[in-house]
């Protein structure tokens, strides 16, 4: 699954809007405290210029740390573009903001398919193509490696939601996933000894929540992936639990027992609308926020990041974009207007914390 595509915009466009953004203070701390940053990937209801800088204008205030996660560009890549052409189009400038802001800069890279983890990406079936095959392998491992040297940032994941690959596709594709990953982490660290690099596991499904089944360790995460130094959770938890004060408040600290390891969530959220079967409410996607704060506490986490920001204008998507989209299209803090829900305060609450981490 369990990762919406987001939206990202060039260099020159990056430059031109830090003028359109004022200078506004942190919101104020309280007495308590946290271990982890806070933060989002850029993100807007649509693809709009403007849209981007708002929501952005929005978040920076409300955050220590930024993320980016992506698929590969597997189109751009096989028409011809040089990864180091997208990163400096696509990332370079806003990492370069994000810089000013002195965020933390986490990057996090899928070699699967994003929307439905039991296949490969869509532009490779389109060619005919898949993450086994060795020369697909050698595009992931070079955009992984530019990525790293362009970005530098202080985290890498190299994998998401390993254990549900593993789980819902061919073991084909898994196979080639551990391989590229593995052949990936090997290539950075010859000359890269600082960035931290990780994985991220599907917290719902280790717990059986998409599958009914019962809870399932990610010892063999840890076995497949070696290099990993720490560790992502993604955990749509809606999909499981009625009410956000139903989830176990070891639901995180449970995945790491016997492993003394830094862990933060990479992607996640609980929807603020019914989507399918799921039943969704503003008041328990604030609660969410909340519950989540204390499972954080639970696991002395590094960090939680929300990808969306702000809620997806679905009807405005291109009709490439897989359908299964609107299950997360509501995930967001603000609505496709940019309104605060009551999630936002929640946020705002936590955030407010005084950070005693590292």
């Amino acid at each position: 699954m369990i990762k919406v595509k987001l939206f990202s915009f060039p260099l020159i466009l990056l430059i031109s809007s830090l003028f359109l953004i004022s200078c506004e203070d942190k919101i104020e701390n309280s007495a308590s405290s946290r271990t982890y940053l806070m933060g989002f990937q850029s993100s807007a209801p649509r693809y709009e210029f403007n849209l981007v800088i708002q929501s952005l204008h929005m978040w920076e205030k409300r955050a220590d740390a930024a993320i980016i996660t992506t698929e590969v560009p597997w189109d751009s890549l096989y028409n011809g573009m040089s990864p180091q052409t997208y990163v400096l189009n696509n990332y370079k400038g806003l990492v370069d903001y994000y810089r000013t802001k002195n965020f933390k800069l986490w990057v996090y890279i899928d070699p699967a398919n994003g929307l439905n983890r039991g296949a490969d990406a869509l532009a490779l079936v389109a060619r005919g193509k898949s993450i086994a095959q060795p020369d697909v392998q050698k595009i992931y491992r070079h955009f992984a490696f530019v990525m790293d040297s362009m970005l530098q940032p202080e985290h890498l994941g190299l994998v998401l939601e390993t254990n549900l690959i593993r789980g819902a596709s061919p073991d084909s594709i898994y196979q080639g996933i551990k391989k590229a990953a593995n052949d990936a982490a090997s290539q950075i660290r010859e000359y890269d000894q600082q960035v931290k690099l990780s994985v991220s596991v599907q917290v719902d499904y280790a717990w059986g929540k998409l599958t009914s089944g019962s809870f399932t360790p990610i010892n063999q995460d840890f076995s497949d992936f070696p290099f990993i130094e720490e560790l992502g959770l993604s955990s749509y938890p809606y999909f499981g639990f009625d009410k956000p004060n139903d989830i176990p408040l070891n639901y995180y600290s449970r995945l790491i027992e016997g492993n003394d390891i830094p862990v933060f969530v990479s992607e996640g959220g609980w929807s603020s609308a019914t989507v399918s079967t799921y039943s969704g409410t503003l008041e328990k996607q604030r609660d969410y926020i909340t519950r989540q704060a204390q499972l954080l506490d639970q696991v002395n986490a590094i960090a939680v990041f929300q990808l969306t920001f702000t809620d997806i204008d679905v009807s405005a998507l291109p009709p490439s974009i897989p359908s299964n989209i609107a299950l997360f299209a509501a995930l967001g803090l603000v609505d496709t207007d940019l309104n605060p829900k009551p999630s936002l305060a929640a946020w705002d609450n936590v955030f407010s914390r005084k950070f005693n981490g590292e």
